[in-house]
């Protein structure tokens, strides 16, 4: 509240006790306490009263704009049953078949003409491609099918493979 340093609280004091007396000192300042609790006390209770104020004014600008809302729900449609959701859409539905349909002659550019497509007849022949040699590459292995062992959990991996037969290395199993 007040922004006093340490050396102003002391020089207070020594005036204070100079000028008060050390007999009435204390109940100076037990009195000087008080009234600043009953400051304190009443500025909090200001405050509060001030920040009810408010609240109060935003619930009822939030409440008189709920009231605007329902009105303005009641006024455009007063009994939900005269929604027909199926009826407007169908109407949607047999207007854009009742319109006439457009054209690719509607929707040409004037300015630009059009040009018809080449054939393939048309074309000038193309120079012959060079042969590329045809790239044999074998094809992998295939898998070899699965066996129960492969469901099996981790901990019996290890028996599982110890009882299975050496695997073939064509097959693609592991020797």
């Amino acid at each position: 509240m007040f922004n006093f340093g340490w050396g102003e609280i002391v020089l207070i004091g020594i005036v204070a006790l100079i000028a008060i007396g050390p007999k009435e000192l204390p109940t100076v300042l037990r009195s000087v306490g008080q009234m600043m609790a009953k400051v304190r006390r009443m500025a909090a209770e200001f405050q509060g009263q001030f920040q009810e104020a408010l609240r109060e004014a935003e619930i009822a600008d939030l409440k008189k704009q709920a009231e605007d809302l329902t009105t303005s729900v009641k006024e455009k449609v007063t009994d939900f049953t005269q929604i027909d959701p199926l009826s407007d859409t169908k109407k949607q539905i047999e207007s854009a078949f009742d319109a006439p349909s457009a054209t690719a002659a509607d929707h040409q550019p004037d300015a630009a003409p059009v040009t018809p497509v080449q054939t393939a007849e048309a074309l000038p022949p193309a120079e012959p491609s060079v042969d590329l040699a045809r790239i044999d590459v074998p094809l992998p292995e295939p898998l070899p099918p699965p066996t129960s062992a492969d469901f099996l959990p981790k901990d019996d991996i290890k028996t599982a493979e110890a009882a299975m037969p050496p695997a073939d290395k064509k097959a693609g199993g592991s020797a």
